[in-house]
C-alpha cells in the first residue's frame, strides 16, 4: 500500500501524522510512505529523519494525495484539500465529523473512506487512538485556565494553589473520563480546590480512592452542574460520547452566573461543544469574552505542545496503519471491530450511528 503523509494546513497545527519510526515500521512491511516536505518539522522532525528511515520526500501535498492509497493527517481536511480527495481512498485521521456537517458532506461527495482516529474503540469502551490527545489536552486545560486567570489576560487574579493564609482557585471539572483524570491531575497537583461532576459512580468512587478525598466528587445533574458553574474560578469541559455531539450540559444561564473575570475552557468544543456559550477560537486567539466569563475553545488543543503530541499520538496510530495497510481496510475492519467502528463515511454514506445521529437529529 502507499501511504502519504501531507503537512498539517490547519492554523497553528505544528503535529504531524507519522514520526520516522512509524514510516520504519511501514517500510518493513513492504510498505511505500510518501511525506510532504517539511510535514515533521513543526515536531522538530527534519525531513532527513524521514529518508533514513525509507520515507520518500514529495514537494507538493499534491502528489502525495495523488498517489496515496491511504492518507494520514492528525485533523480533517480543510477545504483547501477536499478538491485532491478522490474516491475510495482512505482518510485516516481525527475527523470529528459530527460538528461539522459540511466536512461529512465533502468527504461523502469524494466519496472516500473515513476513518476517525476518535472512533476507533475496543469492546471495553476504551478509544485508543484518542486517548494520548485526551491526556495532553486535559493536562493543557488546566495548564491554560492557570495562566488565564491571571489579571493582564482578563482572568480574576487568583492563584490556582493560594497562599497560606488565602484558599485557593476552585476548579470545576465536568465530566472524569481521560480528559477530566488529566485537568484534576494537574490542578490537584497545583493545590486547587477541585469538584469532579459526573453522572459514572463507579469512576466518582475511583477518582475519591485515588486522591484520598482531596477532591469532592458529585453526581452530575442539572442542579449539581448549575450549583458548581456558580463558584468555579475555573471551569474545565470534558465531556464525550464517542462519534456523537457532546451534549449542551452548561447553559447560557449558567455562565451568566459565574464569577467575572472565571475561565471555560470546554475541550469538547471539537465535538461541538458542552458549553452553551462556547465557540471555536484558535491558538493565536485562543479567548472569547461572553458574560464576563473567558472562554477557551482551541479545537487542537495538544497542537501547542507537538512534539510531544506527535510521538504520542503516532505510538498509538501506527500499529493500526500497519494493520490497515497489510490486510487492506476491509479485512482489517473484520479481524479487528475496533478498526470497523473507525469507519465514518464510505462510498458517499454516512456510516457511523452516532455521526449519522448527529444529523438526524
Amino acid at each position: 500500500m502507499i501511504i502519504g503523509v501531507p503537512k498539517e494546513i490547519k492554523p497553528a497545527e505544528r503535529r504531524c501524522a507519522l514520526t520516522p519510526a512509524g514510516v520504519q515500521q511501514l517500510v518493513a512491511h513492504g510498505h511505500t510512505v510518501l511525506i510532504e516536505t517539511e510535514a515533521g518539522v513543526g515536531s522538530g522532525l527534519p525531513d532527513g529523519l524521514y529518508e533514513s528511515a525509507g520515507a520518500l520526500v514529495c514537494s507538493t501535498a499534491e502528489e502525495v494525495f495523488e498517489r496515496a492509497d491511504m492518507v494520514m493527517k492528525v485533523k480533517e481536511p480543510l477545504p483547501a484539500e477536499w478538491p485532491l480527495l478522490r474516491a475510495e481512498q482512505i482518510i485516516f485521521t481525527y475527523l470529528h465529523l459530527a460538528s461539522s456537517r459540511e466536512l461529512t458532506e465533502a468527504l461523502a461527495r469524494a466519496g472516500v473512506i473515513g476513518v476517525g482516529y476518535e472512533t476507533i474503540q475496543r469492546p471495553d469502551g476504551e478509544l485508543p487512538l484518542l486517548t494520548p490527545m485526551s491526556e495532553i489536552a486535559g493536562k493543557l486545560a488546566m495548564q491554560e485556565a492557570a495562566a488565564a486567570l491571571n489579571v493582564h489576560r482578563g482572568g480574576r487574579g487568583i492563584l490556582i494553589g493560594g497562599v497560606p493564609g488565602v484558599p485557593p482557585a476552585e476548579v470545576v471539572v465536568l465530566g472524569c473520563g481521560t480528559v477530566g483524570v488529566n485537568a484534576v491531575e494537574v490542578a490537584a497537583g497545583l493545590g486547587a480546590q477541585v469538584t469532579i461532576l459526573d453522572i459514572n459512580l463507579d469512576r466518582l468512587r475511583h477518582l475519591n480512592e485515588v486522591t484520598h478525598g482531596r477532591c469532592i466528587t458529585v453526581y452530575s445533574d442539572p442542579v449539581t452542574v448549575a450549583r458548581a458553574a456558580a463558584y468555579a474560578d475555573v471551569f474545565i469541559g470534558g465531556v464525550l460520547i464517542a462519534g456523537a455531539r457532546a451534549p449542551k450540559l452548561v447553559t447560557e444561564a449558567m455562565v451568566k452566573t459565574m464569577k467575572p473575570g472565571s475561565v471555560v475552557v470546554d475541550v469538547a468544543i471539537d465535538q461541538g461543544g458542552c458549553v452553551e456559550t462556547s465557540e471555536i477560537t484558535t491558538h493565536d486567539e485562543p479567548y472569547v469574552l461572553k458574560h464576563g466569563v473567558l472562554h477557551w475553545g482551541v479545537p487542537n488543543m495538544p497542537a501547542a505542545v507537538p512534539r510531544t503530541a506527535t510521538l504520542a499520538l503516532t505510538n498509538a496510530t501506527t500499529p493500526y496503519a500497519v494493520k490497515i495497510a497489510d490486510l487492506g481496510l476491509d479485512a482489517a475492519a473484520e479481524r479487528f471491530p475496533d478498526i470497523a467502528l473507525g469507519v465514518n463515511v464510505r462510498g458517499g454514506e454516512i456510516v457511523h450511528p452516532g455521526v449519522r445521529a448527529a444529523f438526524e437529529s
